[in-house]
């Protein structure tokens, strides 16, 4: 059986998702392609490897993931979802876009409130 590329975007960016909140970083590693560029409100790095440094310190944060909606596309992806800290800034509302070529993961654009997250500024930047 021959996926689409819609369904071979779902399963890199379901699997990258899914690795990550699980905090595997080898499993989250394997969606992500050459170049690589992550980009959040505090955040703007072209290091792969750096991004993935940081997935074990924000899973300990996380408490929860309530995934709201996927979009998927030939070569981008869309997922909204809550995720919910043990920290002041609680559960964040979350929009996290996805480009994709040859179905590993080039982009990622991480789109949320930072304003809760202000008073924590030193220990998120790395």
């Amino acid at each position: 059986m021959t996926l689409t590329t819609q369904e071979q975007t779902r399963r890199a960016v379901r699997g990258y998702h899914e690795a990550r909140f699980r905090g595997d970083v080898s499993a989250a590693a394997a969606h992500l392609g050459e170049p690589f560029r992550f980009q959040s409100p505090f955040i703007d790095s072209n290091d792969r490897t750096g991004h993935l440094s940081t997935l074990p310190g924000f899973v300990s944060i996380v408490t929860g993931v309530e995934l709201i909606s996927e979009l998927y596309g030939d070569a981008e992806a869309t997922l909204v979802y809550d995720v919910h800290t043990a920290t002041p800034a609680g559960t964040q509302r979350t929009a996290e876009h996805f480009r994709l070529n040859d179905g590993k993961i080039v982009s990622i654009m991480l789109v949320f409130d930072a304003s809760p997250w202000q008073s924590m500024t030193a220990q998120i930047k790395p």
